[in-house]
């Protein structure tokens, strides 16, 4: 059986993304392991996370409240990868897989969200 949430493609996108930032971050200095590798994989697990949880609340204000934390965790994962970027702990092929699989993301999830405000006080079921 899946659940509801295995079935929106934001969150199999969301999902993707963790995998590539996780991928990515093995590669980080030993002395970042608690720093921006720690960072960058909290931001990436909270995207998912948080479309999850804002899938099963019952009003549509409860649902876009969530994904809106979705969208500022993968907006706190954007500044991370371009600070690594700068750091040059990723390269430019790779902070560019990483980007466009946020803009993929960020793209699904303001529709999402506008979805739905839409629907404010409505009691939706999952």
């Amino acid at each position: 059986m899946k659940y509801s949430f295995e079935k929106l493609e934001v969150w199999n996108d969301a999902r993707e993304l963790t995998k590539m930032v996780y991928s990515i971050t093995r590669t980080f200095p030993d002395d970042e392991k608690f720093g921006i590798t720690n960072q960058m994989r909290r931001s990436a697990i909270s995207v998912s996370s948080n479309i999850v949880e804002g899938s099963y609340r019952m009003t549509g204000k409860d649902k876009s409240n969530f994904m809106t934390i979705a969208y500022s965790s993968l907006m706190e994962l954007l500044n991370q990868t371009i600070a690594s970027l700068d750091l040059r702990y990723i390269n430019e092929d790779q902070y560019n897989e990483i980007r466009n699989q946020i803009e993929k993301v960020s793209n699904k999830l303001s529709a999402l969200t506008k979805y739905f405000k839409s629907l404010q006080h409505n009691v939706i079921t999952p």
